[in-house]
């Protein structure tokens, strides 16, 4: 498959009255399971790299290039999209992770998947072919079409082609585990370690089974990093600092932490909002993980054949003025709580897609 291919496809489905939800590597079934009236546009077949400049760090590719094929070939030339995409064993494609704004633990370093992406090219709500940003790094022309399709879900466009730059991947890792009593001396180092100079590539925290747990992670040159652990724990003293293995990231950036067959929700939100939501989930059975320096909550909690596991969740964010969207879980609501980018949304969706042939965001 090519753009144009499937533009001739989008086109031809689009004349027929059809209503389309874009599906890839089908990792995060929640957003790409069709609802009632509309139908699945498989996508998988459209996979490949069109150019990889690995002097210019950038490389172009078809949305459903599997990201662990992209991370294989910019292994070969020591670089890496350092966002640490999603699910990337588990077969999630670019276009997948743009349309979902999956960020995995890299993003506390250097930003998540809009920061990296430079250019795309989609298929409109009228069948025609858009293209948006450049395949430099310095662009500033027009408006920023790009951002625009992370987290659109698919409901703005088809994503057939995009542009990413990359980075030179560190030589080595080097993750420090912090334990805690409570959970207001955690978020006090979490807060200082985010201000700090320190240069972390992650910082997560979760619940642990007696108080709770901080995890950091440092990358860089073999031979800085002793010193720099060093650093990291005079910063952190007195609080004790434990050396583990780093491949627990991987567990992490897989969701393998979440338990199958639970739904997994991503709540955007600050440090000092996180005592007000762990007290309201108190009552419910969940797991929950703070990333990017406490400024995303992952929840995650049972599904049962009796109740919806987002049902209690929903009225929870909205009474905090907080938004949630389901990853994982049985097909059904995406969206929990607020949703104060509505009024935008609208107004780009008439703009793309005037005659409702994608599903609503």
């Amino acid at each position: 498959m090519t753009p144009e291919s499937v533009q001739e496809q989008v086109a031809a489905a689009i004349e027929s009255g059809a209503r389309l939800l874009p599906r890839g590597g089908g990792t995060k079934p929640v957003l790409s399971t069709a609802a009632a009236g509309v139908s699945n546009l498989d996508l998988s077949a459209l996979s490949g790299v069109l150019e990889y400049q690995p002097e210019e760090y950038t490389f172009t590719a078809l949305a459903g290039t599997r990201v662990k094929d992209i991370a294989a070939l910019l292994a070969e030339k020591g670089q890496y999209l350092p966002f640490d995409p999603l699910l990337a064993e588990r077969g999630a494609t670019l276009g997948g992770t743009v349309a979902a704004g999956a960020n995995g633990p890299g993003r506390q370093r250097y930003g998540g998947a809009r920061d990296f992406l430079l250019a795309v090219r989609f298929i409109d709500g009228e069948g025609k072919l858009v293209r948006g940003g450049a395949k430099v790094v310095k662009n500033s022309a027009g408006f920023d079409l790009p951002k625009l399709m992370v987290g659109s879900l698919g409901r703005l466009g088809v994503l057939v082609e995009l542009t990413f730059k990359v980075f030179p991947a560190p030589e080595a890792y080097a993750t420090l585990a912090l334990s805690y009593s409570n959970l207001e001396t955690a978020l006090k180092d979490v807060v200082r370690l985010s201000l700090s100079p320190l240069e972390l590539h992650a910082l997560d925290l979760e619940p642990a089974e007696t108080g709770w747990r901080l995890w950091l992670r440092l990358g860089g040159l073999t031979n800085a990093l002793p010193a720099r652990i060093e650093r990291l724990r005079a910063f952190l003293s007195p609080v004790p600092t434990e050396a583990v293995d780093d491949h627990v990231w991987q567990n992490v950036k897989e969701l393998d932490w979440v338990p199958k067959g639970w739904a997994l929700i991503k709540i955007p939100l600050t440090p000092k909002r996180i005592p007000i939501l762990e007290t309201r989930l108190q009552e419910i059975e969940s797991r929950r993980r703070y990333s990017a320096g406490g400024n995303v909550a992952w929840l995650a909690c049972p599904a049962s054949m009796n109740l919806d596991p987002i049902d209690p969740i929903d009225p929870i964010l909205t009474a905090l003025n907080l938004s949630g969207l389901v990853l994982l879980g049985p097909p059904g609501k995406t969206r929990l709580g607020i949703d104060p980018g509505a009024p935008f949304a609208r107004r780009i969706k008439q703009a793309l897609d005037p005659n409702r042939r994608f599903m609503d965001l």
